[in-house]
C-alpha cells in the first residue's frame, strides 16, 4: 500500500472518530430551564466537528456535521427537521472557521477563526429557528403549546411580538453561550489534538 493511499485511509479514519464523538455528545444534553425555553438544549456536539473542519480541513469538518446528521435521523423525533437545522448550524459553525484557519494557521489566525465560528454560528442559528424551527414546531404542535413553553422563561413577550423576543432573548443569547463555550475548549485543546491526528495521519503512531 503506497503512503498517499494509507494517508487517505488514516484521514478517513480520523473522520470516523470525530464523527462518532461528535455523535456521542449530541445525546449528552441538557435545558437550562430558568434561562431558555425547555426545548434549548446545551450539548457539545460540534467541539469534535470544529476541531475536526481545523485539523482535516473545511470539507472534512463538514462531513463530520452532515454524518452526525445522518447517524441522528433514525432517532429523530422531529421528522428530520430538526437534524437538518442542526446539520445548517453545525456547517455553519464549521466551515467559516476551517476555511479561514486552513490559510492562516498561526496562534492569532487561530483564535480569529474562533471568532468567526461563533459568529457565523449565531448567524444560521437565527435564519435557522425562524425559517424552520418555529413553524415546524407551531405547525406540529400549536401555537399556543409552544408559546406556553417560551412565555415562562421570557418576560413580556406577547403574541405580537413572538418572534422577535423569541430570537432576541433565547436564540441569540443560548447560541452565544453555547459557541462560545464549545470555541473555548476547542482553543484550549485543539493543539494537543491537532499534534496526536497528526501523528496518526503519518503514521506515527
Amino acid at each position: 500500500m503506497n503512503n498517499s493511499r494509507s494517508q487517505k485511509i488514516r484521514k478517513l479514519v480520523l473522520i470516523a472518530i470525530f464523527t462518532a464523538l461528535s455523535t456521542v455528545l449530541y445525546h449528552l444534553k441538557f435545558p437550562l430551564p430558568m434561562l431558555f425555553p425547555s426545548f434549548l438544549d446545551i450539548q457539545f456536539s460540534n467541539l469534535p466537528a470544529l476541531i475536526g473542519g481545523l485539523v482535516l480541513g473545511p470539507l472534512s469538518g463538514v462531513t463530520i456535521v452532515v454524518l452526525r446528521g445522518l447517524l441522528k435521523l433514525p432517532f429523530t423525533s422531529t421528522m428530520g427537521v430538526g437534524e437538518l437545522a442542526d446539520v445548517l448550524i453545525g456547517i455553519g459553525a464549521v466551515l467559516g472557521s476551517s476555511l479561514f484557519y486552513k490559510y492562516n494557521r498561526t496562534k492569532k489566525g487561530g483564535a480569529f477563526a474562533l471568532l468567526i465560528s461563533t459568529v457565523s454560528w449565531i448567524i444560521v442559528a437565527v435564519l435557522a429557528n425562524y425559517l424552520i424551527i418555529m413553524p415546524f414546531f407551531i405547525k406540529l404542535y400549536g401555537f399556543d403549546t409552544v408559546f406556553g413553553l417560551i412565555e415562562k422563561v421570557i418576560k413580556g413577550i406577547n403574541k405580537e411580538n413572538f418572534m422577535a423576543y423569541y430570537i432576541i432573548y433565547a436564540v441569540i443569547p443560548f447560541n452565544l453561550l453555547l459557541s462560545t463555550m464549545v470555541n473555548l475548549v476547542t482553543y484550549f485543546v485543539y493543539k494537543k489534538v491537532s499534534i496526536l491526528s497528526k501523528e496518526f495521519y503519518e503514521g506515527k503512531s
